[in-house]
């Protein structure tokens, strides 16, 4: 059965005011134009929803059943027509995002909040990833976007730089550190680092770091999240290196140190593929993240 919308509208209309002039004014038509949606509806139904006098108009049985479901499916046609428009916008849907270590600390949770103030409607699915799987995924459609570091090779993946990434060395605020003996001063202590499974180029990195200071580093304790090495530190298990939007976080009880190291870890940025049929969507995230990143505001 082919029901118009525009019957229905009818309809509803004539059944809210049981009286043809007026319905017909709400509705801008005729009163033969009116009478003729009604009677097609009617014929579709097989059956009549008003009974008709010179002096009134009132629903019979049938319509009073019908008229609920009719508003109904006038409802929801109106939200989907809504709802696809917003996401032909990029204003509601979902957008799956990909993220390393390095995003966690700062740039990402600041971007989250702000994106769901922006875009309510557009459910946001974070997915903690390694840059190469991330560049991966994005190729074959399983992320939206990603905040990897850069740079990257693949032409089917657009990117942007966000920011470089450099380390900062993290200590228990009364440890016995003296800054002016580097890391040197720290070849008898314990380490703690964010695990290789995690972010290899971060681990490798620091590694590098320690040996270029003359020893190789006693790891005593791993981890997978930056918050959860803080927490270690604080605890007096061991000193860690870690990138310099930690210091971001609130954990007391830790002291930051510059290392003099002036080599940035990474440069990190966002990437898309630039087939993607969520454009908007991406476009949209992507502004975010960029001011975000430079510390303005949109």
């Amino acid at each position: 059965m082919d029901l118009e919308f525009s019957e229905l509208n009818a309809f509803v209309a004539l059944a809210d005011e049981l009286h043809f002039r007026k319905a017909s004014e709400r509705l801008f038509l005729s009163q033969p134009a009116l009478s003729k949606k009604i009677q097609r509806l009617e014929e579709k139904l097989k059956g009549t929803l008003f009974v008709r006098t010179r002096r009134k108009v009132a629903l019979t049985d049938a319509g009073r059943m019908f008229l609920p479901k009719a508003v109904k499916l006038m409802r929801d046609a109106e939200d989907a027509v809504r709802e696809t428009q917003a996401a032909l916008e990029g204003r509601a849907g979902t957008l799956r995002i990909g993220f390393g270590v390095a995003s966690v600390p700062d740039i990402l949770p600041r971007t989250i909040l702000r994106f769901r103030k922006l875009f309510p409607e557009i459910e946001l699915r974070m997915r903690e990833m390694r840059s190469p799987a991330q560049a991966s995924s994005l190729v074959d459609g399983r992320l939206d976007a990603g905040i990897l570091r850069l740079p990257i090779s693949n032409r089917k993946l657009v990117s942007v730089p966000l920011f470089s990434e450099d380390l900062v060395l993290a200590t228990a605020a009364d440890a016995s550190y003296r800054p002016k003996d580097g890391l040197n001063g720290l070849r008898n202590g314990g380490f703690v680092f964010v695990s290789r499974s995690v972010s290899r180029t971060f681990h490798d990195r620091v590694l590098t770091l320690c040996l270029s200071a003359g020893f190789t580093p006693r790891v005593v304790q791993e981890a997978n999240e930056i918050l959860t090495i803080l927490h270690f530190v604080r605890a007096g298990v061991g000193f860690s290196v870690v990138p310099r939007s930690a210091t971001h976080l609130t954990v007391p009880g830790v002291r930051f140190h510059e290392l003099g190291w002036k080599e940035p870890l990474w440069h990190i940025g966002i990437a898309w593929n630039r087939d993607s049929e969520k454009l908007p969507f991406i476009s949209h995230f992507v502004k975010v993240v960029q001011a975000v990143a430079r510390n303005q505001s949109l």
